[in-house]
């Protein structure tokens, strides 16, 4: 996986516009979206309670395509990735991230080093064999009563699954849905799991997303979010 990402170092964004072109959005719509989310995400989940500074991880950052719209929603932000040509890309273009280059088999973090760990469209790129360690290890950098996030394409959108077909580094993908990424912070020792579905609407006005919110319960938006407390 590494040898793949480490080739797309460059072109990723232009690999992303063109699997998605057909909608007629661009790639930073749906980056604002889930940077949207995240930043409601810490509000709703309490992260900022008594002033406390927030320190994210961002798992499978790739070449850090969120980071620029991230500015400001943490305190602290890290980015970690299998590809180090990557990582190499997203530390020239975001100097306010930490970044560091990870193993399959682990993450280079000690014990509750973070707040919040999010994994963006990272998942299906896993093994499924794998998917239990990678939850595992999530836990195992959040702190006790920190959140892991993960945001993944919804299978059961057909857009969705176009935009996955037509991705030159997603033909090895294995989709999961939102019951299985629930599941799994459940096999794994999470507690108060949420689920929602967004991206249902091609607007980013209020009156869109509020909508959207309304129907976050039902797998109709293009993607979805879990998270869950440690």
């Amino acid at each position: 996986m590494a040898e793949l990402f480490d080739s797309y170092k460059s072109n990723y964004g232009e690999a992303v516009e063109g699997s998605i072109r057909f909608s007629g959005l661009s790639h930073d719509f749906f980056l604002v979206a889930k940077t949207d989310l995240l930043r409601r995400l810490v509000v709703e989940r309490k992260l900022r309670q008594g002033g406390s500074a927030v320190r994210a991880l961002d798992v499978g950052c790739g070449v850090g395509s969120l980071h620029p719209y991230l500015d400001g929603a943490f305190d602290s932000l890290d980015g970690c990735d299998v590809s180090q040509e990557s990582i190499l890309h997203a530390s020239q273009h975001n100097p306010r991230v930490a970044y560091r280059t990870c193993s399959t088999q682990g993450l280079p973090y000690e014990d509750g080093t973070f707040d919040l760990a999010f994994a963006s469209c990272v998942v299906h790129h896993v093994p499924s064999s794998s998917w239990l360690d990678f939850f595992l290890e999530m836990r195992r950098v959040v702190r006790p009563g920190g959140v892991a996030c993960i945001i993944e394409h919804n299978p059961y959108n057909p857009l969705t699954r176009l935009a996955v077909f037509r991705c030159p580094f997603d033909h090895d993908a294995v989709l999961l849905n939102a019951a299985n990424a629930a599941s799994l912070f459940h096999k794994t020792g999470f507690r108060d799991i949420r689920s929602e579905h967004f991206l249902l609407l091609p607007s980013a006005k209020p009156l869109a997303r509020r909508v959207e919110r309304v129907f976050a319960p039902l797998p109709l938006g293009a993607q979805y979010a879990c998270s869950a407390h440690v």
